[in-house]
């Protein structure tokens, strides 16, 4: 890569912290310094291709995390932008100390800990379903019988699910549906505490939206068709009509939690008689490459929007300037959908053809087979790669993403 970028001089100085090669070459190809802060067998790679680049391994923050933020000050960097759920509270550390505004470091941890997070979203006068936090499996069996209760269920009534997730893993890492004492059992002792939610029956998105100045400099609604499998952006008009009502939830997060810059992904869900109900937020891109999606859809590179949101020398007008008008500016639909195989022996990759023919179809980031058994999923676990998908219909791209789920993509 070049490192002779034409940076401006007076615009921010940004550290990315994590890898992704996709936020680097955005980071090259745009105004800002930057410097990538990443594990150390990122510096090979960034030795070769000329990327700035600081070593640091994210470890549980301790005594020695001040360095870092030292580091960064010394070499006269702006802000840390987290690119990973694992680094939103280095982000924020970092951040404290080359603002010199130690609620960033609070507030980072706020956005860490699901169960926290849903005190302060309570606190911020936010819906949000019944959570506790477990300490083992004691904990779980008695609070699935006590939301039970709550929804009056008589003996013999299938119970309603309950959903436990890690405090501070990425969205769906970790996530169980548990609907019988007996689905208890099973979950191994070192996944302990976790969070406990109630269901919420509704309809769930996500939202990506950027933060210039405490106001939304751009909102996004992400259409799930199957949680964990497939997502496409823009969303359909039947979602986006809540779009005034989702504003409103995101003015009321922004507040809640005091962000002034940056990014933020939440996830929600809106019931039948139209309330909304809050899920959980990061701090940091959403997964399911929603980033990329929206580059396909917009023509804006959504990592360029993270650094000039998250920058403080960033104007008001570059702002303007620089974001399309929602939905309106939209190209067509960009969706993708994430490949589990769905036999327990596979030997070889096969993309179906009525997906390789349909006209809608774009790539994949699929490769072949490394084991032929496949791993039994627990919880929500990863897929096997990406295929992607653009088009102009939104009806008809939720309804080719809902049926690959049918197709076999490893025979």
């Amino acid at each position: 890569m070049n490192s002779e970028s034409k940076f401006n001089p007076e615009k921010g100085y940004v550290a990315l912290l994590g890898w992704s090669l996709n936020a680097v070459e955005a980071a090259e190809k745009f105004d800002r310094r930057y410097v990538v802060v990443a594990p150390d067998w990122a510096e090979a790679y960034c030795e070769e291709h000329n990327i700035p680049y600081v070593p640091w391994n994210f470890e549980r923050l301790n005594d020695r995390s001040v360095e870092i933020a030292q580091t960064l000050q010394e070499m006269g960097v702006d802000v840390a932008i987290p690119l990973f759920e694992e680094t939103v509270e280095w982000a924020g550390a970092i951040n404290s100390v080359l603002m010199d505004k130690p609620r960033l470091f609070g507030q980072a941890m706020l956005l860490r800990d699901k169960a926290l997070m849903k005190r302060r979203a309570q606190l911020g006068g936010i819906r949000v379903g019944i959570f506790e936090e477990a300490h083992d499996k004691g904990d779980v069996i008695r609070f699935l019988k006590r939301v039970n209760q709550t929804l009056l269920k008589l003996d013999g009534d299938p119970n309603d699910p309950i959903h436990l997730k890690a405090f501070d893993k990425a969205g769906c890492l970790g996530h169980r549906v548990i609907r019988t004492p007996d689905e208890v059992d099973v979950i191994p002792e070192e996944e302990f505490p976790v969070l406990m939610e109630s269901h919420l029956d509704g309809w769930e998105f996500a939202v990506e939206a950027w933060i210039h100045n405490g106001k939304v400099a751009f909102l996004n609604i992400s259409e799930y068709v199957t949680l964990g499998y497939s997502v496409f952006v823009p969303a359909t008009p039947d979602l986006e009509k809540y779009r005034e009502q989702i504003k409103g939830e995101i003015e009321k997060l922004i507040k809640t939690f005091d962000i002034d810059f940056g990014f933020i992904h939440p996830e929600y869900f809106v019931t039948s008689d139209r309330t909304m109900y809050f899920g959980e937020v990061a701090y940091r891109p959403p997964g399911f490459k929603v980033f990329e999606l929206l580059e396909r859809a917009y023509g804006f590179n959504a990592y360029q929007a993270l650094i000039m949101t998250f920058d403080p020398k960033t104007t008001e007008e570059e702002v303007k300037a620089f974001f399309p008008k929602e939905v309106e500016d939209a190209k067509g639909y960009a969706g993708c959908f994430g490949v589990y195989p769905r036999r327990r022996v596979v030997s070889k990759l096969e993309i179906p053809e009525e997906t390789e023919d349909h006209d809608y179809f774009e790539s994949h980031e699929l490769t072949a087979p490394m084991e032929e058994t496949v791993t039994k999923r627990t919880a929500f676990g990863t897929h096997w790669g990406l295929v992607y998908f653009f088009g102009d219909d939104p009806y008809r791209m939720r309804d080719l993403l809902k049926h690959q789920e049918e197709l076999d993509f490893y025979v």
